[in-house]
């Protein structure tokens, strides 16, 4: 016969066996949220300049909407690779553009430009911005996001990055 040291009891090994299966199924769970977490610092996204075709395209006082491809989609990413901005020529100097950011400040929607009201709508949660961007009513913080722009040769291009979270 064993001694009573040497015996787990059914008790005290059902134990264990149930904190190693929960430590076991928190690791499952977890690692992949702390993967998420930690991937713009791990892997930051690069930025580089997309050209959005030749500037003289963009008639002065228009605003209107530009697609590009995304330049670091993931291989299965498809038709979301495609990208939009909206590109506004202020004046008629090469070098006169705003360039915002598709989204809505507050939850990611995209905005939709009217022209005859001369402001962005978003269509989610009423969201209204100006022409320059700023919020003129609803529930975005802050205003569009601008992407720097330049334009080399003719050629409107603009710096792409991930968007700031509001």
């Amino acid at each position: 016969m064993a001694e009573a040291s040497d015996v787990v009891s059914r008790r005290v090994f059902l134990a264990k066996l149930s904190i190693g299966l929960s430590a076991l199924a928190g690791a499952v769970v977890g690692i992949p949220i702390i993967a998420y977490l930690l991937s713009p610092l791990i892997r930051p996204t690069p930025s580089s300049w997309v050209s959005l075709g030749p500037a003289a395209l963009f008639s002065e006082g228009q605003t209107v909407q530009a697609t590009f491809q995304d330049p670091s989609p993931l291989p299965w990413a498809g038709l979301t690779a495609e990208t939009a901005v909206w590109v506004r020529r202020n004046s008629s100097r090469i070098n006169d553009f705003t360039v915002f950011a598709v989204n809505c400040t507050h939850l990611g929607c995209p905005v939709n430009w009217l022209p005859d009201a001369n402001l962005f709508l978003c269509p989610c949660h009423g969201g209204v911005y100006y022409a320059n961007g700023t919020v003129a009513a609803g529930p975005p913080p802050l205003p569009l996001f601008q992407y720097q722009f330049r334009v080399v040769d003719g050629v409107l291009q603009i710096l792409t990055r991930p968007l700031p979270v509001g």
